[in-house]
């Protein structure tokens, strides 16, 4: 009999502490999103940064290589100017998406 009031005891503590600890769903939710929010721009504001210093490195990468002769410098002038702006068009994209 002991024993099974201590087991009762046992859950009925578990149960209280449970109820206790527990939020409301879209309470959660909400503040995780509007943390989200806070980070967005910061982010955004990164890929730009990083965008332009890809953007500085392919422009010495490709003065070299005009600079040396190499006929494949239109080429790889393409690439790296097409993800300077990969990275500029996906960070904006993103944020008028979401609407942020």
């Amino acid at each position: 009999m002991k024993r099974i009031i201590h087991w009762l005891c046992m859950g009925y503590l578990f149960l209280l502490t449970n109820t206790l600890f527990a939020q409301d769903g879209n309470a959660g939710i909400n503040e995780a999103a509007q943390k989200v929010r806070g980070y967005f721009q910061s982010g955004t504001n990164l890929m730009y940064a990083i965008g332009a210093i890809v953007g500085l490195v392919g422009a010495v990468k490709v003065f070299n290589k005009w600079n040396n002769g190499e006929p494949d410098t239109g080429k790889v002038a393409a690439a790296w100017f097409g993800s300077c702006v990969f990275l500029v068009v996906v960070a904006t994209v993103l944020q008028s998406f979401f609407g942020v």
